[in-house]
């Protein structure tokens, strides 16, 4: 039997398919998935998922909310500029319509080739090649490639002519559950008997692992500023980390007098480690701002939980909340 037709048999007996996106072909719930789902698990999405199409149920809705409430529902999620770039998206498909193929679906802002051809597939049946993380362990693994150019080759060559939507999903369904990075269950993969990785010996090495480097350390401080029980909080710059997002304001050089040091945080990006010192002062320190980084807001605890922070952000704010240790 040819290599797709065995995922596609292996799909229809032991592939998911009751996740809250399956069962449609609307384009905009396949996109906001597929957008959520990069580099990010599906466990992790679901209940993500399932609040943005409570509270913006069409490409409409999402195009008229405010860039605040789109983050404030994508805090937590990671990975913020795929939520800026989900409402730049969506106020061109309001205006212009949504897209229907993977070369003009790759053109909105926030994505690329593999999640243009999830869409591109889900949606409209087309046949086009993904090659995320999991489809990329599977046919590396599966076929001896390493390289990426022959990766996509070989992915385009494999297209059915039948089931394209099934066979997708399989291909992310198996990378995501049995041909997984670290722990493969090769003894129940529907194609281990051609397997070359597992011929060779060589699972453990394909696909090939990019080259870790010693990540840089950066430092920061933080101000935390308290009154009436409230904090005040800056909303970050479009441009850079947590763009959009609110965060604690920042300090350079040194701490204010009578600054009581609180135990630093540490949050990991993908280019950098941040070590974050949290300073907490008394209300009347506002002098020490930098009035460049408006706007501020004086926030409950309450108006916080509910606004768009990053993680580091709200870990904090549960410190405060316990008392600081």
């Amino acid at each position: 039997m040819a290599f797709a037709q065995q995922l596609i048999a292996w799909q229809r007996r032991h592939g998911r398919h009751g996740l809250p996106w399956q069962g449609t072909r609307d384009p905009y719930r396949i996109w906001l998935s597929e957008v959520m789902l990069q580099q990010t698990q599906v466990a992790t999405v679901i209940p993500y998922y399932q609040r943005f199409v409570r509270r913006f149920p069409d490409v409409g809705a999402l195009a008229r909310a405010s860039e605040d409430d789109v983050l404030a529902l994508w805090s937590g999620l990671g990975y913020y500029a795929r939520g800026r770039n989900l409402h730049r998206a969506a106020r061109l498909i309001a205006e212009q319509g949504f897209p229907r193929t993977a070369l003009d679906i790759a053109e909105l802002p926030g994505v690329g080739r593999s999640t243009a051809a999830a869409i591109a597939v889900f949606a409209y049946g087309e046949r086009a090649a993904i090659l995320d993380g999991n489809a990329k362990r599977v046919l590396a693994r599966a076929f001896g490639v390493e390289r990426d150019e022959k990766l996509w080759a070989l992915a385009e060559r494999l297209l059915p002519k039948r089931g394209i939507e099934r066979y997708t999903q399989a291909l992310m369904d198996l990378g995501a559950t049995l041909c997984s990075r670290l722990a493969p269950s090769c003894e129940r993969c529907p194609v281990v008997r051609a397997c070359v990785a597992r011929r060779d010996e060589r699972v453990a090495e394909l696909p090939a692992p990019r080259k870790r480097r010693a990540l840089p350390q950066k430092d920061v401080q933080w101000l935390v500023l308290r009154r009436n029980g409230a904090v005040l909080l800056e909303r970050r710059p479009s441009s850079g980390i947590w763009g959009g997002l609110w965060c604690f304001p920042e300090l350079t050089g040194r701490a204010p007098a009578g600054a009581k040091r609180l135990s630093p945080i540490e949050h990991g990006f993908t280019h950098f480690r941040l070590r974050i010192r949290p300073l907490l002062l008394k209300s009347g320190s506002e002098p020490y701002l930098n009035r460049a980084r408006t706007p501020i807001s004086w926030m409950t605890f309450a108006q916080a939980e509910a606004a768009a922070l990053p993680a580091p952000v709200r870990t904090l704010l549960g410190r405060l909340g316990e008392g600081v240790r």
